[in-house]
């Protein structure tokens, strides 16, 4: 199965290329293509077999996946809990505010710390996580402002985003039909949305359930009260988890 997924990212990272942005938009990432290794080695390693949970992020943040090609991508976590270290290459263009440093980054990515951080706490390895749950995220898409400032998807036109989105639906459609999740969780209302669109046009007799956790993002407040017991008890009242 992760072979399947190799080729699925492979497309994406092709449907991808070519797309402009104007706007607010000065620079646009894509660690799928310059931190390639790292992530087929998070597929290779545990893309493995049928999964029970899909969870879905938005897009890279500027110290996780822009900086290590896994989602949510924590340096610390991909290398330490993960095992997972390979060189990242420096992006075509590179934003001097937003530098690609890889494993070398000393900076934190604060939601990533906290999702792979409680899965840590929770399962006693990363191949126990792994061996049911999967974690992609729906966009591989960096975008930034002159000042270097995050610019999120749902922030930039339609127009310019209907063949992002597009290719990125269609990823999702195959990412599914490769692991058979019985649980679809999106982390935060963007992720959630975008699975519900695209089980209602692909899966619409499917037995899948769609859920969703709070984002861990620390811009929000919710998320800064505890995050890690707020998305425990959503996954355990959804039925996702069991009360341990």
């Amino acid at each position: 199965m992760s072979k399947d997924l190799i080729a699925h990212a492979k497309r994406l990272v092709k449907s991808l290329k070519g797309n402009k942005f104007g706007g607010d938009v000065s620079i646009v990432y894509n660690p799928l293509e310059y931190a390639w290794k790292s992530h087929e080695q998070y597929l290779v390693r545990y893309g493995q077999g049928q999964k029970k949970v899909l969870m879905l992020g938005m897009n890279p943040g500027p110290w996780g996946m822009s900086q290590t090609g896994v989602p949510f991508g924590e340096i610390a976590a991909v290398r330490d809990w993960m095992g997972i270290e390979e060189e990242v290459e420096k992006p075509k263009n590179e934003h001097a505010k937003r530098p690609i440093e890889g494993f070398a980054c000393t900076r934190s990515e604060v939601s990533g710390k906290r999702l792979w951080g409680l899965f840590a706490e929770r399962f006693e390895s990363a191949d126990s996580f792994f061996e049911e749950h999967f974690v992609v995220n729906f966009c591989p898409l960096v975008w930034m402002g002159e000042s270097g400032k995050n610019i999120t998807p749902d922030k930039l036109p339609a127009a310019e985003m209907e063949p992002v989105y597009a290719a990125c639906r269609q990823h999702l459609k195959d990412v599914i039909e490769t692991l058979q999740p019985e649980w679809l969780i999106g982390v935060g209302a963007f992720a959630e949305k975008q699975l519900a669109t695209v089980v209602k046009a692909h899966f619409p007799e499917a037995d899948l359930t769609v859920g969703k956790v709070l984002h861990p993002s620390p811009a929000s407040p919710a998320a800064n009260r505890g995050w890690a017991e707020a998305a425990t008890k959503q996954l355990i009242a959804q039925g996702v988890w069991t009360d341990e």
